[in-house]
């Protein structure tokens, strides 16, 4: 080890066989990582000792083998080490690397490294995604990960239909609640094959993308093929007291029947509460759950980006002193004062909802505002 101006670079390079075989010199040989033998590019015999936990800088001139001996060398081992003790299963998600040109390596743990290139600007590029960091995260919790309901915390099991029907009636509360059997979940086509399954089995009424009809008007909706479709059975409606427990348990063995053992409970009281129940996949995480670049995993209220767009009124209406006419609103503000056919649908949508287009925007009722900047 040497010093340098007060800088302690624990650094050490031995091409000597002798200093590397015998460690008795190191404090602790196993915070320290041990070259031996590099080859790899331009790299001649090159053996060196490394600490680990700390920040170690590797310099020089151009050419003189540094990402051949962190990238190629030390990283690519430590990653094909890693990748190696996994199944095969999960080794199809990450990339493998060749064996290094090296004698030996001691002191490794998986490692990740970030390509010298300049960064994405792309958001949905981070840094866990450019060092595959995230790829590993994404495959242990969807191995490990444990499941809880989002409303009461508890972990989820697979639950027996007295149970469900326990859960049931302590989210309604006494209220109605209406009963689904999921069939299909976010998925392109006609589903004709759908509907004549339903009808075969009694079902009255349909649940398709939220809305529920009726069976009839469901036969003759035009569902495009190219578009994805979420569609449920509506089992039955019932109230959550104790005198409709049996009608309840019925109901809710009907849709595990119907749904491949799924169940969707949706309060029919202000609070719309949910409950989803499945039987078959509790216990079964996908890797995609894990991931906000994918629509199974990102969050529905930023798209996983993290951010969330907003309209900022005092921006759109910057002086609200002016009126509509006089061009207040700065996105139609040329729009507005040259006329044509936006300034006629504006003194429509005025008509309609009782207000001038002269009137000053301050002057305007809160309800009006709202119409015009979002429709109504």
């Amino acid at each position: 080890m040497s010093k340098t101006k007060g800088v302690n670079t624990d650094f050490i390079n031995y091409n000597s066989d002798n200093y590397l075989d015998d460690k008795s010199f190191l404090p602790n040989p196993h915070n320290y990582i041990t070259v031996r033998g590099a080859k790899e590019h331009n790299l001649q015999d090159v053996s060196v000792i490394i600490p680990k936990n700390r920040m170690t800088v590797f310099s020089g001139l151009s050419g003189s083998g540094k990402s051949s001996l962190v990238f190629d060398t030390i990283y690519a081992e430590g990653q094909r080490r890693y990748v190696e003790s996994l199944s095969s299963y999960a080794r199809q998600f990450l990339g493998m690397k060749d064996k290094p040109d090296v004698s030996r390596i001691e002191g490794l743990s998986p490692a990740i490294s970030i390509d010298q290139k300049s960064t994405s600007q792309n958001p949905r590029s981070t840094v866990g995604t450019i060092t595959e960091i995230y790829d590993y995260l994404r495959l242990l919790y969807a191995k490990i990960g444990i499941q809880y309901d989002i409303n009461t915390g508890e972990e989820l099991k697979v639950q027996s239909v007295s149970q469900m029907a326990d859960r049931v009636m302590k989210m309604g509360d006494g209220g109605p609640v209406i009963l689904l059997a999921p069939v299909v979940n976010d998925r392109k086509g006609w589903h004709k094959q759908t509907l004549l399954d339903a009808k075969k089995a009694g079902f009255r009424r349909i649940r398709i993308d939220g809305k529920i009809i009726l069976l009839q008007e469901a036969e003759k909706l035009d569902l495009k093929k190219s578009q994805k479709h979420t569609i449920e059975f509506v089992v039955d409606r019932v109230s959550t007291t104790k005198e409709d427990r049996i009608r309840l348990l019925d109901a809710l063995d009907s849709c595990l029947k119907h749904g491949d053992g799924k169940a969707l409970v949706v309060s029919l009281n202000e609070d719309s509460k949910r409950l989803a129940f499945d039987q078959n996949q509790i216990s079964n995480l996908e890797v995609r759950q894990f991931s906000f670049n994918s629509p199974h995993g990102a969050c529905s209220r930023c798209s996983g980006l993290g951010v969330v767009t907003q309209v900022d009124s005092d921006l759109i209406v910057p002086n609200d002193n002016l009126s509509i006419a006089e061009g207040c609103i700065r996105p139609f503000s040329k729009i507005t004062v040259t006329g044509g056919w936006f300034s006629d649908l504006l003194k429509k949508l005025a008509k309609k909802h009782k207000f001038s287009l002269k009137t000053p925007w301050r002057d305007l009722t809160k309800k009006q505002r709202e119409v015009i900047l979002n429709g109504g």
